[in-house]
């Protein structure tokens, strides 16, 4: 039996001023071997190599085929497609150069992001009804605590937040995600979002380099 929690969703995320959502209790991640043996075991007429290349060749398979702009269908699993984002990382010099001949140099915003490099954010997945009908034929929830858990307010303002990424980078010269998230306390998503409106937001004077993993965030220069 799976056990699940109370959640409040916080002020402005929904109308209802106290609204609750149940989230499960994940107790462990199986890794890649894990689930070839278990897979090995259930079926017990394929060897754990035969499913290990099956696996690495419909992974080969999904990655060619979806940069190529097709979605892929599972029966009994579902549909993966690609999520595409713009990215916000300051355009190249020839992004720039190549923007100002065709609209301008006084584009706005809107314009410019046009001319921002388009790369892979994530992977949609619609799982199939069949699968979740089955599944919850299937499966049965417990209330594993029972308050409510209630969301986290942060000490810091966004003004303080904003002062302790620039002292960050003054002091080391650059700042991750990580490195923002455990200094001012957020979450790793609601930091990440925090710190795109701070590069959006000319006053801040901070901007990123890299992409990706590789992703910093630095001083703006002439900021």
């Amino acid at each position: 039996m799976a056990g699940y929690i109370l959640k409040e969703l916080p002020k402005g995320m929904n109308n209802s001023e106290k609204a609750l959502f149940p989230k499960m209790q994940n107790y462990s991640m199986l890794d890649f071997n894990s689930v070839v043996k278990h897979m090995h075991t259930y079926s017990g007429t394929f060897s754990e190599g035969t499913i290990k290349g099956v696996i690495d060749t419909l992974t080969t398979m999904m990655k060619a085929w979806m940069i190529e702009g097709h979605s892929i269908k599972i029966d009994g699993l579902g549909v993966f497609s690609l999520s595409l984002g713009f990215d916000t990382s300051a355009p190249s010099e020839q992004e720039i150069a190549e923007n100002r001949l065709q609209v301008g140099s006084d584009a706005d915003e809107e314009t410019k992001s046009k001319y921002r490099k388009v790369f892979i954010q994530g992977i949609n997945f619609k799982p199939d009804s069949q699968l979740l009908k089955d599944m919850n034929e299937e499966a049965k929830f417990e209330r594993i605590e029972p308050e409510v858990k209630l969301p986290k307010t942060n000490p810091h303002s966004r003004e303080e937040r904003l002062a302790i990424a620039q002292a960050l980078i003054d002091k080391n010269g650059q700042m991750t995600l990580t490195d923002y998230a455990l200094a001012t306390g957020l979450e790793r998503s609601t930091a990440s979002r925090e710190l795109k409106a701070f590069v959006n937001d000319p006053s801040s004077g901070i901007t990123t380099q890299g992409n990706y993993s590789h992703k910093v965030w630095v001083k703006k220069e002439n900021a």
